[in-house]
């Protein structure tokens, strides 16, 4: 448990950071690093949930060849 909120700290400052530190908005920076480590964990998209997926195209089925 306790790896995994160090985890989720440590990213979170990484946005931070990337955001320019930007004060205010420690919410937002850690609720993203809560999603990007446990979607990482759940071997999930990260934006899975920001983008919904397209269902893919049934193909028809081969032909087989004469020989």
């Amino acid at each position: 448990m306790h790896d995994l909120e160090q985890a989720i700290r440590e990213r979170a400052y990484h946005l931070w950071i990337e955001s320019g530190c930007l004060e205010g908005r420690a919410e937002d920076h850690w609720l993203a690093a809560q999603r990007s480590i446990l979607g990482a964990l759940l071997g999930a998209r990260e934006d899975a949930a920001e983008v919904p997926l397209k269902p893919k195209k049934a193909r028809a089925p081969r032909k087989k060849r004469a020989a």
